[in-house]
C-alpha cells in the first residue's frame, strides 16, 4: 500500500491532500480547515450524520484529477458554507481551505 501526502495552496490557504492506493483503486481525501473532500470510496451519509462539511467527488484516480473535478454531492453543512453541486472543486476548496 502506497500513501502520498501533498500540501496544496489555494491562494494563501493550505489544503492537505492524501492518496492511498488500495486494491487497484485510489482513496483520495483533501482536507481544509472548514471541511473535506472525499472520493467515492467514502460514505457521504456518515459525514452528514456527523455534521461534517463534506464534498464528494467521483471518477478520479489522482490528486491532479481531483483538482480538475466538480462537486458531485455534498452535505448540508457544506451547502451552508456556500458550496453547490456541480461547482468546480477548486472553487469549493477556496471555501473550505
Amino acid at each position: 500500500m502506497a500513501i502520498i501526502n501533498k500540501r496544496i495552496y489555494i491562494g494563501k490557504k493550505r489544503v492537505e491532500a492524501m492518496l492511498i492506493r488500495l486494491s487497484g483503486k485510489n482513496l483520495i481525501i483533501l482536507r481544509g480547515s472548514k471541511g473535506y473532500v472525499m472520493c467515492g470510496y467514502l460514505n457521504l451519509k456518515v459525514a452528514q450524520k456527523f455534521k461534517d462539511a463534506a464534498i464528494k467527488i467521483v471518477g478520479v484516480s489522482s490528486i491532479k484529477d481531483a483538482l480538475s473535478s466538480k462537486v458531485f454531492a455534498l452535505t448540508s453543512q457544506a451547502r451552508k458554507l456556500g458550496i453547490r453541486k456541480g461547482q468546480s472543486l477548486k472553487e469549493a476548496l477556496k471555501i473550505i481551505a
